[in-house]
């Protein structure tokens, strides 16, 4: 079944490939072409309003139901800290990673872009994501609120409280435990629902996506796409062979079990999307559902991993089409505020654009670069999307291994 449902998801994506194409090519109007793609973004928009509409409860359910589970709150502080360790390990990585391979490639380098006029923009609204405005938007002010706006962060700051509460009280809110943990289990039924509108929603973002800029943005961007993408697939190397050294050999099994939420998180460029999937597939590895409910929304707030190499890779190639040269001092400089700024990411719309905006001005580099990227941002949003999926699944088997809360594949089969 799953791969009749990945095989079906694929095809889409070459339909919607297909019809793109010739939309761009036989439709020469492009307020026309405009329009057509705008409508075939309605199935996308669709699907991923059906999965905003069960993200904040199941992350809610699944996370309280986790925590409350754990019982020791001296057991609870020991995941964080592994799980959060491995974060920053990982998202150092992924920076240094894109600094080395565009410093290597040298993408922009030979481009000759002109600096722009001072003062001009870039088209991107920029809001400085401060360290004072991060913290306090950690904890929400109503839990509703953070819900009706899907505040991913918020939810699980909540949870976290209301799952250490629950664990103290024990046997007296049991049932109060098992409600959320049927709220959990009917958030997933859902999931299965809505799940079968994925392949309309890839062929919708296609379809949308190629009709608006066409295939040939990718030969004018080549070296720059190519080179990230290539980026992407030595960054995948390095994680799973860093998961290899806690899961042995059986993390590369973890691959073929993500196929489906990975070419979601792809061809919708929503990594989102793919979270009630992934959360399925990590059961299926063996990973206990306390520790997957625990570290992956709190890897969707902190381990975005291919949207951290993307802020590096894009910055640096802003840099070398102008011909602005950074020292060695500002590039690890650029790193750590990277390393701090990228925490802010989780919820903000369009977030790398932001955050490559706010490297830029910090080092002089014009701001209006941003253009300069924006034509090929949509593709290159795919790819990270999909990497995101592979960075936090990697992690919370890692750390479910740690707490020895992975199941073996003998333990699996006599389970079934």
């Amino acid at each position: 079944m799953a791969n009749k449902f990945t095989m079906v998801v694929v095809g889409a994506l070459v339909a919607g490939i297909a019809a793109g194409s010739a939309i761009h090519a036989y439709v020469p109007d492009e307020a026309l072409r405009q329009s057509l793609a705008g409508y075939c973004q309605i199935g996308t928009d669709l699907f991923l309003r059906l999965i905003k509409m069960i993200i904040a409860p199941l992350v809610l359910s699944t996370l309280t139901v986790g925590i409350a589970h754990m019982g020791d709150p001296a057991r609870l502080g020991r995941v964080g800290v592994r799980t959060l360790a491995w974060f920053i390990l990982a998202s150092l990585i992924s920076l240094a990673l894109g600094l080395f391979m565009v410093t290597w490639i040298a993408p922009g380098v030979g481009a000759g872009f002109a600096l722009p006029v001072q003062g001009a923009g870039s088209a991107v609204t920029v809001a400085a994501i401060t360290l004072k405005d991060f913290v306090t938007h950690l904890v929400p002010k109503s839990i509703v609120e953070a819900m009706a706006g899907n505040e991913i962060l918020q939810i699980v700051v909540f949870s976290l409280f209301l799952g250490t509460a629950l664990a103290a009280l024990g046997e007296r809110v049991s049932r109060l435990v098992g409600l959320l943990d049927d709220l959990a289990h009917a958030m997933l039924k859902m999931t299965s629902y809505v799940m079968l509108f994925a392949p309309v929603a890839v062929f919708a973002a296609i379809t949308a996506v190629v009709a608006q800029h066409g295939f040939g943005v990718l030969a004018t961007y080549g070296r720059f796409v190519g080179g990230f993408y290539l980026s992407l697939l030595v960054l995948w190397t390095v994680l799973l062979l860093l998961g290899a050294m806690v899961l042995g050999r059986r993390a590369f099994k973890l691959v073929p079990l993500l196929r489906e939420p990975v070419l979601l998180a792809f061809s919708t460029a929503s990594s989102e999307a793919a979270y009630p999937k992934t959360l399925e597939q990590l059961s299926r590895f063996g990973v206990s559902d306390r520790i997957a409910s625990f570290v992956l929304p709190l890897g969707y707030s902190f381990n975005l991993d291919g949207s951290m190499m993307y802020c590096t890779f894009a910055t640096m190639f802003i840099a070398q089409a102008y011909g602005i040269s950074l020292t060695l001092s500002q590039q690890v400089t650029m790193l750590l505020l990277l390393m701090v700024t990228s925490k802010g990411m989780a919820g903000v719309p369009r977030a790398s654009l932001v955050v490559i905006a706010a490297t830029l001005t910090h080092f002089g580099i014009p701001e209006a670069g941003l253009v300069l990227i924006l034509a090929v941002d949509q593709f290159l949003d795919m790819g990270r999307s999909a990497t995101n999926v592979i960075g936090n699944s990697v992690a919370t088997a890692v750390v479910a291994a740690f707490e020895g809360e992975l199941k073996t594949p003998a333990a699996m089969q006599r389970s079934d």
